[in-house]
């Protein structure tokens, strides 16, 4: 099919909230209404409290269920770990023109990078370079042209033209990175790190819970999961995989200690009626990719289950099941755009 064949029947693309995977100990779910800031502490047995609470973060709802002896240290490091999260998300944030993304974006050039931005694109072009460019974060000039277009007041498929002249601009290779100093080689270049810098986040949460002493806890930033330790009665935390078509029928149940699960899906923001234009991008055709509808991957770090879910999902997804079984620690579940189940070999479903 040529891109200009491609069908025209336009809807708004909605907010980027979506939660793909949810934990069933007491973890908060997204919901596209209204929210209310959910918060619980329950005491299991004299030595024991489990504390959770759900808010809007980052672009969703992030929850923490913390497990500790204590329940007033519990929800102090819990308010800690969102402070951390507000933190993150603020210097991130590349529609504030106050940030050092946003500034990067405006004049290609930036020195004195917060060291926390520098660890993220650092390790956004080792990706890039490892996945054979699937993973690239100057792929914004492709994503404002399809919000400006279709998302916006025009409803209209950018031309040919449009969309290669976006292409030009997409290269990780031509940013040039240096002690905390970074420069786009190309006018009109910018960066998008919504496939990396969430996971970055959650992460940096669990840091801070597991220096405050909290061992046992489970953060979930819409679908971002990252666990640590155990649930009450020394049983790993249960993760759900969500359905993509929405059905409430879970593809899988997986049990988790110490370890992180990431979910890319097509099934909540698009452009298209068809849904054949949704946010993850194709940095190289600059088009979605339609062969899977969600991509799971485990791995040690949120940021590492972030970026290859999203990779994996622009694969084919054969070819995205064999990337990941070469890698160490890491496994992953693809239900196909036909609801088919590819499954990486060490893939563990929980024994229900």
């Amino acid at each position: 099919m040529k891109f200009q064949d491609l069908p025209n029947r336009l809807i708004p693309m909605n907010r980027r909230s979506f939660l793909v995977l949810s934990g069933m100990l007491g973890v908060g779910t997204a919901s596209t209404g209204v929210f209310v800031s959910e918060s619980e502490a329950v005491k299991f047995d004299k030595n024991r409290h489990k504390a959770s609470k759900t808010l809007p973060k980052i672009g969703t709802f992030v929850s923490m269920t913390l497990v500790h002896s204590s329940k007033d240290k519990a929800e102090q490091a819990m308010g800690q770990a969102f402070a951390e999260i507000d933190r993150l998300e603020r210097m991130f944030n590349r529609y504030d023109r106050s940030t050092a993304v946003a500034s990067l974006n405006a004049d290609g050039y930036i020195k004195d990078m917060p060291p926390e931005l520098s660890e993220v694109i650092e390790k956004a072009i080792h990706y890039h370079t490892t996945i054979h460019g699937t993973f690239d974060i100057t792929v914004k000039p492709v994503v404002d042209l399809f919000q400006e277009k279709m998302g916006g007041t025009q409803k209209r498929m950018p031309t040919e033209k449009e969309l290669q002249e976006a292409l030009q601009l997409v290269d990780a290779k031509k940013i040039r990175l240096n002690k905390g100093t970074l420069r786009f080689t190309r006018p009109g270049m910018g960066i998008t790190l919504d496939g990396i810098a969430k996971g970055y986040i959650v992460d940096k949460a669990s840091e801070v819970l597991t220096a405050l002493g909290i061992h046992n806890h489970l953060i979930n930033a819409g679908g971002d999961i990252r666990t640590r330790g155990e649930k009450p009665g020394k049983r790993p935390w249960t993760i759900a995989i969500q359905d993509p078509s929405k059905k409430n029928e879970y593809p899988d149940i997986i049990h988790m200690r110490d370890g992180a699960v990431a979910t890319s899906g097509n099934y909540e923001i698009y452009y298209d009626k068809e849904k054949m234009f949704h946010h993850i991008v194709d940095p190289q055709s600059g088009l979605s990719p339609l062969l899977s509808n969600s991509v799971s991957v485990k791995a040690q770090t949120t940021m590492d289950a972030d970026a290859l879910s999203t990779s994996v999902f622009v694969m084919n997804p054969g070819k995205g099941l064999g990337f990941i079984e070469q890698l160490p620690y890491c496994d992953c579940l693809i239900v196909t755009r036909d609801n088919n189940q590819l499954r990486s070999k060490g893939w563990k479903s929980a024994a229900v």
